[in-house]
């Protein structure tokens, strides 16, 4: 223990910087826990994209939606999300909603809007784009 505290004490922003990733850490799983928004693997989103007939909300810019993106996924400007103008699924506020991004990070934010808009079945695709194209699910371009 005493050589743990002269490290820490010797390399100070070393020892800051692990502090950090590790108070990053407990508040991303925290956060997940307690969050209401519910975080779907690439099986459970592609049950309820086939059997609700589930909308998927794509969040990644422009370039990367063109590049490859789920079939019938809607894209939404960077623009539009940062005023959270949600206009463009309006009619479909009472269908299960998956919110997509890279990696499944930024969505959250997105989702916990978009329920706060009034939107009651919102989902995150856990790991986003990322996990989809992993699970060699089809993408449309």
């Amino acid at each position: 223990m005493d050589q743990l505290i002269e490290f820490a004490s010797n390399n100070i922003v070393l020892a800051g910087v692990w502090v950090a990733l590790v108070a990053m850490l407990i508040f991303s799983y925290v956060s997940g826990l307690t969050s209401s928004v519910k975080e779907l693997s690439t099986h459970e989103a592609t049950l309820l994209i086939n059997k609700e007939d589930a909308v998927i909300f794509d969040t990644r810019p422009a370039k990367d939606f063109k590049t490859g993106h789920i079939l019938g996924a809607r894209q939404i400007k960077p623009e539009e999300l940062r005023e959270k103008n949600f206009k463009k699924l309006e009619n479909s506020k009472d269908k299960p909603i998956i919110v997509v991004c890279a990696m499944g990070n930024q969505a959250r934010g997105t989702a916990s809007a978009m329920q706060k808009d009034g939107f009651a079945n919102v989902n995150v695709l856990k790991g986003g784009m990322n996990a989809w194209q992993s699970a060699s699910l089809p993408v449309s371009k």
